[in-house]
């Protein structure tokens, strides 16, 4: 169950997906507490598919979550989210913590693709994303981070997000955006003005193989080969929805 504590919720969500030696995929922990609530939907084929819905408002100020999923050997999960969660102020004051963990077992599979992260004004929110993915796993992880609401100023933001393919890592990025952020987030090295940023990391073992190339996609986006059998698209926007359109043909021109 979610804990009110003095500097704000600590609240945690797990899923363990497993083949159900039947073809298709078990989840047998599926449990979410206060505003992370979990509700399995309908999937296709050998695929089980999660939906993480938000109970309550957030993450304010001083609040902790924690959100993991673990895939088996011959397990395919997507998890997804009902609607985009808002970074807010609150009445505790300090930052907030958004942590993701995911764990891919050789031969398992995982989409990891939820709806965008809005950072309200007057907030402060870190996220922190870690994907470890077996030699022989499959990952397709999207995150998309808009700066405010409309007409709004950002809060602080702060991100990091590590993926490791084999026990080797491939990625280890970070950003800080808003108010209090290192000079030049906003400038044309960074954001160039864009209110929304997003990056697409897909792990294929196919990939290790025959290596992405490195290409523009249209405007504000590159797509690039990572060291192992990974590929990372990076985009900016100046919106949600077509930041949202620019990752989703990336994905369909990796296949």
């Amino acid at each position: 169950m979610s804990v009110a504590v003095a500097g704000g919720v600590r609240a945690t969500a797990r899923i363990e997906a497993r083949a159900d030696g039947r073809g298709g995929t078990s989840l047998p922990v599926l449990e979410g507490d206060g505003p992370l609530a979990l509700r399995r939907t309908r999937g296709s084929g050998a695929e089980a598919r999660v939906m993480l819905v938000g109970a309550m408002s957030g993450p304010l100020g001083g609040d902790h979550f924690t959100v993991g999923a673990e895939v088996g050997e011959g397990a395919v999960l997507r998890v997804g989210s009902a609607a985009a969660t808002i970074a807010l102020p609150g009445q505790h004051k300090g930052e907030a913590r958004y942590d993701v963990r995911l764990d891919v077992a050789d031969g398992g599979e995982l989409h990891w693709l939820p709806e965008q992260l809005i950072s309200a004004r007057g907030s402060e929110l870190y996220v922190g994303t870690r994907a470890d993915v077996g030699a022989g796993g499959r990952l397709v992880l999207r995150e998309e981070q808009v700066l405010g609401r409309a007409a709004e100023e950002p809060g602080r933001l702060s991100s990091r997000l590590t993926v490791r393919v084999g026990g080797r890592t491939v990625l280890d990025q970070e950003l800080a955006c808003g108010p209090g952020a290192p000079g030049g987030w906003d400038g044309p090295a960074v954001l160039g003005g864009h209110r929304a940023v997003g990056q697409l990391v897909v792990v294929r073992p196919e990939f290790e193989d025959a290596p992405v190339a490195a290409r523009v996609l249209g405007e504000g986006a590159v797509v690039v080969p990572l060291a192992g059998p990974a590929a990372l698209v990076t985009a900016v926007a100046p919106d949600a929805l077509r930041l949202r359109r620019v990752l989703d043909e990336a994905l369909a021109l990796l296949g």
